[in-house]
C-alpha cells in the first residue's frame, strides 16, 4: 500500500510537473495571467516554469499576418461605380493590449479595413483610383492604423490590388483614349505641315532670285522619276520657265499692210467698131484701204 501510494505521488508530481512546462518559439511571445491577473513582464521564446492551477499561458504570433480585404462596391466622388479590393499587412506590436484589450485583433482589423476602404473610395475619383495608388495605399493605411495602435497592432502597409469598372464605363474610356490619340495626331500633323510650308517659302524666295534654280529641280525631278524604271515619264513644264524663255526672246513688231487687187474696166469701142482693151494701173491705197482708180481716154 506503501509503495502504491508513493507510485500515485510521484505520478501526480510528474503530471503538475509536466503541465506548468511551456515552450514558447521563437516568432512567439508569451503572455502569462496569474489568477487572473496578467503579469506585466512578457515570456520570451524558450522554456518556461508555471505555478500549475495559478499561472495560465497564451501565445501571441508576432510574424507579420497578410490579410486580403474583400472587394468593396462603391460610389467615387464623381459618381462612378467600381468595386475595389485591398491587401493589409500588419502584426503585433504590443502582445499584452492584443491579449487583454481585443478578443479577436484579426477579425477587428478586418472589419477596419473594409470600411476603411469603403470610405476611401467615397472620397477619391476615378482618375486616382486608376493613377494615383499610392497617394491612397497610404491614406487607407493612416485610417486603418489610428485604431490599431490603441489594439497592439501595427500596420505594416496596405496595398489597393484591383479596380473593377463597368463595362460601360470601360468603353467610354476607350473612346476617350482614342479621341485623344486622334487629337495629337492631328496637332502632330499641322504642326509638321506648318514647318514644311515655312521652308517651301524658303525654297520659292530663292528661286524666285535664281531663276537657274528652278530647273535645276526640274531636271532632278526628272531623274528621280526616270530612277524607277517607268516606261511613261510625265514631264511638267512650270509656267515660270515659259515666262523666262519669253523674256529671253526678242521682240519684232510686224505692220500689217493690204495690196490692192488689180481692177478691169472696160473701155468704149472706137470710131472703127474695132473691140480695144484699155489697162488700167494699179491705184494707190490711202489709209482706209479703199483704191481710188485713175482712168484716161484717148
Amino acid at each position: 500500500m506503501i509503495l502504491y501510494a508513493v507510485a500515485v505521488m510521484v505520478g501526480v508530481g510528474l503530471l503538475g510537473l509536466s503541465s506548468s512546462i511551456r515552450v514558447v518559439t521563437q516568432f512567439e511571445r508569451g503572455v502569462v495571467f496569474r489568477f487572473g491577473r496578467v503579469q506585466p513582464a512578457v515570456r520570451g521564446p524558450g522554456l518556461m516554469l508555471l505555478i500549475p492551477i495559478a499561472d495560465r499561458l497564451e501565445k501571441v504570433n508576432m510574424q507579420i499576418i497578410t490579410m486580403p480585404v474583400p472587394a468593396q462596391d462603391g460610389i467615387t466622388r464623381d459618381n462612378v461605380t467600381v468595386r475595389v479590393d485591398a491587401v493589409v499587412y500588419f502584426n503585433v506590436a504590443d502582445p499584452v493590449r492584443v491579449a487583454v484589450d481585443v478578443q479577436d485583433y484579426v477579425s477587428a482589423i478586418g472589419q477596419v479595413a473594409q470600411t476603411s476602404l469603403r470610405s476611401i473610395i467615397g472620397k477619391s475619383e476615378l482618375d486616382d483610383l486608376l493613377s494615383n495608388r499610392e497617394g491612397l495605399n497610404q491614406g487607407l493605411e493612416l485610417m486603418i492604423d489610428s485604431p490599431a495602435l490603441g489594439w497592439g497592432v501595427q500596420i505594416d502597409r496596405v496595398e489597393i490590388k484591383d479596380v473593377v469598372l463597368p463595362d460601360s464605363m470601360k468603353r467610354s474610356m476607350s473612346r476617350q483614349a482614342e479621341a485623344e490619340r486622334e487629337r495629337r495626331a492631328r496637332i502632330i500633323t499641322a504642326d509638321g505641315e506648318l514647318q514644311a510650308s515655312a521652308k517651301l517659302a524658303q525654297a520659292a524666295e530663292t528661286m524666285t532670285e535664281h531663276p537657274a534654280a528652278l530647273q535645276l529641280r526640274l531636271l532632278q525631278t526628272v531623274v528621280e522619276v526616270a530612277a524607277e524604271k517607268n516606261s511613261t515619264l510625265v514631264l511638267p513644264f512650270p509656267v515660270e520657265l515659259l515666262r523666262f524663255l519669253e523674256r529671253a526672246t526678242p521682240h519684232t513688231a510686224h505692220v500689217p499692210t493690204r495690196t490692192a487687187e488689180p481692177t478691169t474696166t472696160p473701155t468704149p469701142a472706137n470710131v472703127h467698131d474695132e473691140p480695144s482693151t484699155r489697162h488700167t494701173q494699179h491705184a494707190p491705197v490711202d489709209a482706209r484701204g479703199f483704191a481710188h482708180e485713175q482712168s484716161r481716154f484717148g
